[in-house]
């Protein structure tokens, strides 16, 4: 391999970051890239329902310090796949910032195996229940 050619996963998680910069949360904007067999299957990123306006328009919706009218960008790319009909079984999810612990579990529930992060963001309960039910949890440092 070429030194100047990045691995698969540096390739999918440059593209998360990249996914990311749709996000209409100001707070904070995180994209995720859902992979299986080197194909990206789904794209989300963090943002409001569709159709209504997003909190970088009207502001945020404030409980408990975090901005509840965000869908977070896992959650939308495990829905876009719905919508399309994409199976995720047995994927991977490469996202900018690592998954909520509410995300985390629709992860684990969606069959997906694997999940690269970027940034370590908030809740440390995903490492436990990662390992008790076997996902790797993989960090990819900048």
């Amino acid at each position: 391999m070429r030194a100047d050619r990045v691995s698969w996963e540096r390739y999918f998680i440059n593209i998360a970051g990249e996914v990311a910069s749709r996000s209409t949360c100001d707070r904070k904007h995180v994209g995720a890239v859902i992979v299986r067999d080197k194909v990206i299957l789904s794209t989300g990123y963090n943002g409001s329902l569709r159709g209504l306006p997003h909190c970088d328009e009207v502001g945020h919706e404030m409980e408990n310090g975090h901005c509840v009218r965000t869908i977070h960008a896992e959650a939308n790319a495990i829905v876009q796949a719905a919508r399309n009909g994409i199976n995720i079984s047995d994927a991977k999810i490469y996202v900018s910032a690592s998954p909520c612990y509410t995300c985390f579990k629709m992860i684990a529930n969606s069959g997906i195996r694997k999940v690269y992060y970027g940034e370590f963001y908030r809740d440390k309960r995903i490492k436990a229940h990662a390992a008790e039910i076997g996902i790797e949890l993989i960090h990819l440092d900048e």
